[in-house]
């Protein structure tokens, strides 16, 4: 009898275990990992991707698009700027995400971003010109500004999709009579497509840059951009000369000529010949005296804003800006960051060119 006490007792105990293991919970579905992680900042059109530890079931969020594969959610946007929360129920669970929504910024191509900030505009070495002392502290807002400087190959598609601009076809007012003087006709020299364009005049440089959207630098965004995020430098590469740095000194044979664009180091915007081969047109009048008490926010030398003088170019004929230096500066080679000076915006120099910026906030 006791024998089937005993065996009847082991059996309880395994039924009852049994039970117990059977009617338990199942493991409640877990959040393993977030990313981007909760409470940082995603672009407008970004994707939020949740990990969980097992199958979810009955799965619902309060933002955005899902894609379930296998134990992980892909939430998509495209999502509103500002503050953006999502709940996320499933069966046995919920969880709130926070993040901040910016709207991301896509750099044209061809160019590079140049963020907003303060910097120093002007030389407080004594190393330079009067006409670059005393420096100051200014504000810059960011902006977008051009790889290379115009080529002749960029420059033709211009004047062939704008016949106005052509050699035969230019207003008188708007060169000097040299206009395109080393191209023959419509055509540019047949070695020369990747060279810097030359022989145009500011108000040549201005259409072309609004025929693109875009507009001529001002000095204060053009020295910005040369510095290349390093401040207390006279060159975009240090503080001494150096010709294997930039085309400058008739370096390039005998005589001295343009290279193709990008055929010396960038700087630390990765900028090409920001300083050598052409001299570069500004938007800004010439002003000898500007630099000693330039505004602190978006400095612009003359009496009119960026929109006054990209609207009005064509009835403008003061005295523009000029920066860069050029392949053909010699004894003392003016190619330091700081150098300035001015030209008429019907001159078309062989040594001078352009290249074109872009405001991020149009």
């Amino acid at each position: 009898m006791n024998n089937y006490y005993y065996l009847f007792t082991i059996i309880a105990i395994f039924v009852s275990i049994f039970l117990l293991i059977g009617c338990g919970e199942e493991d409640s579905v877990e959040i393993q990992s977030v990313t981007p992680m909760d409470g940082s900042t995603i672009f407008s059109d970004g994707t939020i991707k949740v990990s969980f530890s097992g199958n979810l079931e009955n799965l619902t969020v309060s933002k955005g698009e899902i894609t379930i594969t296998e134990n992980t959610v892909a939430i998509s946007g495209p999502f509103t700027q500002g503050t953006l929360e999502i709940e996320l129920t499933w069966e046995g669970g919920n969880s709130h995400l926070t993040y901040t929504v910016e709207e991301k910024i896509v750099i044209p191509e061809g160019m590079v971003l140049i963020p907003e900030g303060e910097f120093q505009l002007g030389s407080i070495s004594g190393e330079a010109g009067s006409v670059e002392q005393p420096g100051h502290l200014v504000y810059i807002d960011a902006f977008y500004i051009d790889i290379y400087e115009v080529t002749n190959s960029d420059y033709k598609k211009f004047i062939d999709a704008n016949s106005e601009w052509q050699k035969a076809n230019i207003d008188s007012q708007f060169h000097d009579g040299n206009y395109l003087a080393h191209w023959t006709e419509n055509s540019y020299p047949s070695d020369k497509a990747d060279h810097p364009v030359i022989n145009v005049s500011w108000y040549a440089a201005s259409a072309y840059s609004h025929w693109l959207e875009k507009r001529l630098p001002t000095e204060a965004e053009w020295e910005k951009a040369a510095r290349g995020g390093i401040e207390g430098q006279k060159y975009p590469w240090g503080h001494s000369i150096d010709d294997t740095k930039a085309n400058f000194s008739l370096n390039v044979g005998y005589t001295g000529s343009t290279k193709p664009v990008g055929a010396y180091p960038p700087n630390g915007y990765e900028l090409y010949d920001i300083v050598g081969n052409v001299l570069e047109w500004c938007l800004d009048a010439f002003d000898r005296n500007y630099y000693e008490d330039p505004s602190d926010n978006n400095p612009i030398s003359g009496s009119n804003t960026i929109v006054e003088i990209v609207d009005m170019a064509f009835d403008i004929s003061t005295t523009r800006s000029v920066r860069g230096g050029l392949w053909v500066e010699s004894g003392q080679p003016r190619i330091w960051i700081t150098h300035r000076r001015g030209n008429n915006p019907a001159q078309t120099s062989h040594l001078t060119g352009f290249r074109c910026v872009k405001s991020v906030t149009q």
